[in-house]
């Protein structure tokens, strides 16, 4: 089971994924795609269906083992092991990149943008989410008061997953704009409510069970953990009535959990 799809801030990024491929998919020929940052594989099978051949890396060589075994069955899949910052792909490769919560674990996230623009084909796209520096209040409330007097963050709420720093929508769009990538699409993800529910706890869950809490490129071994596997729970229907109901409240806020871009080279 991906338990994953749960949690409100994991469900609402998932299904932004799938909305931006479905529309993409309509008027535009996904030849070859690039998951970029694809952790434990669990969102490979939902992308590969929409594009012709599906590249799949990451720089945890334990994830993309483990992703590989997960998603055998998927025939237009391959794997590989990359550094987001330094991409073994020659330029104009690809036709669309994804990138899932990436950007705030990489330590140069404009270079990571400028490697998005090399492999991209002129015209392709790029669906790319993170964790906002703008997050809401009710999220983690420690850490936006520490914002207030510049203070270090603790390591929970906003700053748990691994984030030792996180990414503002106004720096995305420059970073992208800077390196000839058009914003087609900007939107929240996930804001009072959500932030409210999943107020710190959800990190602690991470740490203690995720293989790869931290999202580095190495990893220590733990007795207990947690993997998903391609089964959606049943109870996801709850999680997507609390998203619209997230959503018709907060939607026009300027505060959101997560941020989703979908972003295009410049021909």
């Amino acid at each position: 089971m991906n338990y994953k799809l749960l949690f409100p801030t994991y469900r609402n990024r998932y299904l932004f994924i799938q909305k931006s491929l479905e529309r993409l998919s309509a008027g535009h020929q996904l030849v070859r795609a690039l998951n970029l940052g694809a952790g434990e594989g669990d969102y490979d099978s939902m992308i590969a269906g929409y594009c012709g051949h599906l590249v799949s890396c990451d720089i945890n060589e334990q994830d993309i083992n483990y992703a590989r075994e997960l998603n055998a069955g998927v025939p237009n899949l391959e794997y590989r092991v990359e550094d987001a910052l330094n991409l073994s792909f020659e330029d104009n490769t690809f036709d669309l990149v994804i990138s899932v919560e990436v950007i705030e674990h990489v330590g140069q996230p404009e270079r990571m943008i400028e490697e998005v623009q090399r492999v991209l084909k002129p015209g392709g796209m790029a669906v790319i989410t993170f964790p906002s520096l703008d997050f809401p209040f009710t999220y983690d409330p420690v850490n936006r008061l520490l914002s207030y007097f510049s203070a270090k963050k603790i390591s929970q709420g906003a700053y748990a997953f691994g984030h030792e720093y996180l990414v503002s929508g106004t720096d995305f769009r420059a970073w992208s704009e800077k390196n000839h990538l058009a914003i087609v699409q900007e939107r929240n993800l996930s804001g009072y409510l959500i932030g409210l529910l999943e107020m710190y706890w959800t990190g602690i869950i991470q740490r203690v069970f995720k293989a790869n809490a931290t999202n580095l490129s190495t990893q220590k071994e733990k007795k207990i953990v947690l993997r998903p596997s391609s089964k959606g729970p049943f109870l996801t229907k709850l999680t997507d009535l609390v998203i619209k109901i997230d959503e018709g409240l907060f939607s026009g806020a300027a505060n959101s959990v997560g941020k989703g871009f979908i972003i295009q080279k410049k021909g």
